[in-house]
């Protein structure tokens, strides 16, 4: 609703003005009527108004005083004159005053209720200029952000490359250039505050990045994914004092911040081969720790080679904790611990284990399981690990842990019920394409839908539709990540015949579009 005000010093007018014009159905609604060019003034000083409606002549202080002043104050304020006077000199100084019209009394409404709906046409044209004009100064860093990260990931072409150098102003850059990689490091504070962690977390990073960024004069940065952004450093000592802002946000927030930093380049076309060695560097906080600055140039080549065998050991441990081989377990801890033999202090040899932890668990969560609650564990017990002294102390620690874990998950598998409803989830995997509903499958195995469902959420922890959700998001991630298929067929193959929908659902899960997902991986 636009906001009016009328001011008239004859009383009939004002009321009448104000009782037989249609206001709501023109959009607009009255704040004030008043009598005076004086109580107009208060109002306009007191409040926004869209429209003044007022007499040209009126004692003390005119209509015409009083449209200057509300110009001042409002200068896009709209104005129309009413007047029992048609002289030229009132009319000039109204048009002087870009007055939107001018109506001779006595008034015929209709030409008032006209000269109200131009404006109303002219106020929402004004309108929707504003609200794109807004949209565009929010989708030009957007715009950048994503002609950015194209650049960096070397999928862009040469309109990208343009629009980079000339609109965005890359060519201001010193070169040589270092892509620099800020990514947060949150899951202890997101296992001490999850919820907290999960709504807040994010947005604290982002606007303390950013707002160290316009500290330093740092222009050209984007958003790599939730919990990562690329910043070009050129030769102004920025990396530096980038350094020291960064080791303040980790002593202030309730993450910390490791930043991989790639070689030096000298063109617009180098930059992806820099922004690559920004990613292998952040692979090594296993071994460096969270918090810190990693160089590519500085990472050892022994450390290189073992961070690339890592996670197929990893799965090796997995496989042989499921299957409940102790022995096999025993033997990838002893490679895994082999590969921390190259390390030169304790300090990465704790970290090393920890890091362990959290793989361990994120692979647990797939199963719906939860490492920290089946071993009793809380982070404030991860603090046993700074009492030991030699890595095979530490090795001996979680070699028990993992040994604990694999007892627990094995006498699961036995428990009531257990072989029912690994049926049934061996079943849902074969037809995931197809709408599964648990009344199917209660049918299919003759029981209730109600009590099949209670057993099925006593042995996995989640219920029916929430496990095959699951399930679903984690082919989907399989796929997008293992096959060239496009994202429609990828939801068609998985049961989802609404494309939005599936694309809400894999977002709600992996933190990512299917598109994010994809280009990560």
């Amino acid at each position: 609703m636009y906001r009016v005000l009328l001011a008239d010093d004859e009383i009939l007018d004002l009321k009448g003005m104000h009782t037989f014009i249609p206001w709501a159905e023109l959009g607009m609604e009255v704040v004030a009527a008043v009598t005076s060019g004086f109580a107009a003034s208060e109002v306009i000083e007191r409040e926004p108004i869209d429209i003044l409606v007022t007499d040209v002549r009126m004692p003390n202080m005119s209509g015409l005083e009083l449209a200057r002043k509300a110009l001042d104050l409002h200068p896009k304020i709209k104005i129309i004159f009413v007047s029992g006077y048609q002289d030229f000199h009132y009319v000039k100084q109204a048009l002087a005053l870009n007055a939107c019209s001018y109506v001779v009394k006595p008034m015929d409404d209709n030409e008032l209720i006209e000269s109200l709906r131009k404006l109303r046409n002219e106020l929402d044209d004004e309108r929707r200029q504003r609200a794109a004009e807004l949209l565009y100064k929010r989708m030009v860093p957007m715009a950048k952000s994503e002609y950015l990260l194209q650049l960096l990931e070397g999928t862009w072409d040469m309109e990208t490359l343009d629009s980079l150098l000339e609109e965005y102003g890359l060519t201001k850059l010193r070169w040589p250039v270092q892509v620099a990689i800020a990514e947060r490091d949150d899951w202890i504070s997101r296992r001490q505050t999850e919820a907290q962690a999960a709504e807040e977390q994010p947005n604290v990073f982002w606007e303390e990045l950013l707002s160290v960024c316009r500290e330093l004069g740092i222009e050209h940065y984007c958003r790599v994914t939730d919990k990562r952004m690329g910043i070009l450093i050129d030769l102004g000592g920025q990396l530096e004092m980038l350094k020291e802002r960064i080791s303040a946000i980790s002593a202030r927030a309730s993450f910390t911040v490791t930043i991989g930093i790639g070689d030096a380049v000298h063109s617009p076309y180098a930059l992806k081969d820099s922004y690559k060695q920004a990613l292998d560097a952040l692979d090594y906080k296993v071994f460096y720790g969270k918090g810190k600055v990693i160089r590519h140039e500085a990472v050892q080549a022994a450390q290189m080679k073992d961070v690339q065998s890592l996670d197929i050991q990893l799965d090796a441990l997995f496989d042989a904790m499921t299957n409940y081989d102790l022995v096999k377990v025993h033997d990838e801890l002893n490679m895994l611990y082999g590969l921390a033999n190259n390390m030169r202090s304790k300090f990465s040899i704790q970290n090393f284990t920890i890091f362990l932890l959290m793989k361990l668990d994120a692979h647990m969560q797939k199963s719906n399981e939860d490492l920290f609650r089946m071993l009793q564990l809380d982070i404030g017990s991860l603090d046993v690990l700074l009492r030991y002294d030699t890595i095979d102390e530490i090795h001996s620690w979680l070699r028990y842990r993992v040994y604990q874990l694999s007892e627990l998950l094995q006498s699961k598998k036995h428990k009531k019920n257990w072989k029912l409803v690994q049926d049934i989830i061996n079943d849902v995997k074969q037809r995931l394409h197809e709408n599964i509903t648990l009344k199917d499958v209660a049918e299919k195995y003759s029981f209730s839908p109600n009590y099949l469902g209670q057993i099925f959420k006593e042995e996995m922890g989640l219920g029916f539709s929430d496990y095959v959700s699951t399930l679903r998001m984690e082919k989907a991630g399989d796929l997008l990540m293992n096959t060239n298929l496009k994202v429609y067929e990828i939801a068609h193959l998985i049961g989802y015949r609404y494309l939005p929908y599936f694309s809400r659902q894999f977002k709600d899960y992996h933190g990512k579009t299917p598109l994010e997902y994809r280009r990560k991986i």
